[in-house]
Parts: structure tokens; C-alpha cells; sequence
């Protein structure tokens, strides 16, 4: 009876748990919407409430996104594209296509590969930066003191980093494009016997411009994932810094997360 008696008690405990934790991720769920919502709302009523969102917070995270992150989107851009190349190349010699390389690296790179992995830098770099930033303002009470003097925390704090990341992540998907392309056209021109010119006049050929929307609009969805990701676990700090290194954590798993499993549920939809 005792063995059945502790059973009972733990798978109740189990439920108990799983219950707490579907509660909390549907709050968190509406939190993010909420945030989406709000921001939109000041955005386009901002001026009309006199509190119009300002354009040098915005131009400083842009700055903070875009160019902070420019060399290492670089460094792995063009590993990328030059890995997908000699993969390409080793895999369609088998099949005697080793000359339609060209094809596979261009459509992976630019739909798939620059929004995919410029969305996961961005996400480890400045969602987590942004999550330790409002962490540490809601320990500090500076997020209430800005409530209390009449000033929005979303206007103040969440809109500038969005709008930031809308405009400079797809800009760092394009670079993206660029830097592996022109890696991979680094392997693939000498292997082909062929020459930059004519390589880039083939990508040219084969990337269509609802190839470069497939990417960039898949970028637009990963900076708000990002933004909104980090915002809402920065806004769930607590317990001083050791929450502020938990939340920050928290905060590039569920990035990635989400922007790995957008991805999918993406390209599902749009190539159906």
C-alpha cells in the first residue's frame, strides 16, 4: 500500500509540474503577443501620444546588430558557402552533375543557409544581450521607475531594438548572400575550370527574386522571434544576477529554438 500510496503521489506531482509549466508557457505566449501588439500600437500612435519613438536609440541598436556583428556573419558566410561547395561538388561527381554545383549552392545559400545562420548569430549575440540588459533593469527597478515617471518601457526599451533588428537583419542576411556566394564561387570556378566572371553570371542566371523574398522574408519573422524571445525572458528576471545568467541562457536556446523550428514550418508552407 505504502508503494502504491508514493506512486500515486509522484505521478500526481508529475501532473502537478506538467499543469505549472503548460500555464507558464501559455502566459509567456500571450506576453510576447502583447509585446508585439504594444509595439505596433506605438509605432504608429507614438506621435499622436507625444511620445514618438526616437530615432537614435533606434540608429544605436542598429548599429549595435548590424555593424557589431558584421565579421563574424562574415567568417562563417563564407565557411559556409565554401563547405557547400566542396560538399556539392564531392557529392555530384558521383553522379557525373558535378557541373550543376553552381545550382545547389546558390538555392541553398540564399534560401535557406544566410537567413538560417545570420538569424542563429544574431540570436547568440544580441537577443542574449538584450535579455542580460532588461534583466539587469528589472533588478535595478529602473523598468518601474520608467513606468512611474509616465514613460512606456515597450516604447522606450522594446520598439527601438525591434525596429532595429526588422531593418538589420535581413541587410546582414544580404551580406550573408554575398559573402557565400562569392566563397563558394572561390572552389567552384578553379574545380569547374571556369572563371569568377562566368560563375557569377550563372548565379545571376539561377537566383530569381522570389529566391532573395524566400530569405529575407524568413529573416523579417527570425528579428522579431529574436527581439520578442529575449524581451519577454529579460522581463522574467529574477533573483539577482545568478537569474540574470539563467535568463540570458534561457533566452539563445528558445531563439534558436524558435527560429529552427520556424524555419521549418516555413519552408513547409511556402514550397507546398
Amino acid at each position: 500500500m505504502a508503494d502504491g500510496g508514493t506512486g500515486q503521489h509522484q505521478f500526481f506531482g508529475f501532473l502537478d509540474r506538467l499543469g505549472r509549466r503548460t500555464m507558464g508557457g501559455v502566459a509567456e505566449f500571450g506576453f510576447a503577443c502583447a509585446l508585439v501588439g504594444e509595439s505596433l500600437y506605438w509605432l504608429v500612435m507614438g506621435g499622436k501620444r507625444r511620445q514618438r519613438v526616437r530615432l537614435a536609440p533606434v540608429v544605436a541598436q542598429a548599429m549595435e546588430i548590424g555593424i557589431g556583428a558584421l565579421p563574424i556573419v562574415t567568417v562563417l558566410s563564407g565557411t559556409i558557402g565554401i563547405m557547400l561547395a566542396i560538399q556539392g561538388i564531392y557529392s555530384l561527381k558521383l553522379f557525373g552533375a558535378e557541373s550543376r554545383v553552381t545550382l545547389g549552392v546558390a538555392m541553398s545559400t540564399v534560401r535557406e543557409f544566410a537567413p538560417l545562420i545570420t538569424g542563429i548569430l544574431v540570436a547568440g549575440r544580441s537577443g542574449s544581450a538584450l535579455a542580460a540588459r532588461l534583466g539587469t533593469m528589472r533588478i535595478n527597478q529602473e523598468i518601474d521607475a520608467l513606468t512611474v515617471m509616465g514613460i512606456s518601457p515597450v516604447r522606450f526599451l522594446v520598439v527601438p531594438a525591434l525596429v532595429a533588428m526588422l531593418v538589420m537583419l535581413p541587410c546582414l542576411t544580404l551580406w550573408a548572400d554575398l559573402v557565400g556566394l562569392f566563397a563558394a564561387g572561390l572552389y567552384i570556378a578553379p574545380q569547374l575550370g571556369s572563371s569568377m566572371g562566368a560563375y557569377a553570371d550563372e548565379v545571376v542566371n539561377l537566383v530569381k527574386l522570389n529566391d532573395m523574398l524566400h530569405g529575407l522574408a524568413k529573416s523579417g519573422i527570425f528579428a522579431v522571434l529574436i527581439t520578442v524571445v529575449g524581451v519577454v525572458n529579460g522581463a522574467s528576471v529574477t533573483g539577482g544576477a545568478e537569474g540574470v545568467g539563467r535568463m540570458t541562457t534561457r533566452s539563445v536556446v528558445h531563439a534558436i529554438s524558435a527560429i529552427v523550428i520556424t524555419d521549418m514550418i516555413f519552408v513547409f508552407m511556402v514550397t507546398r
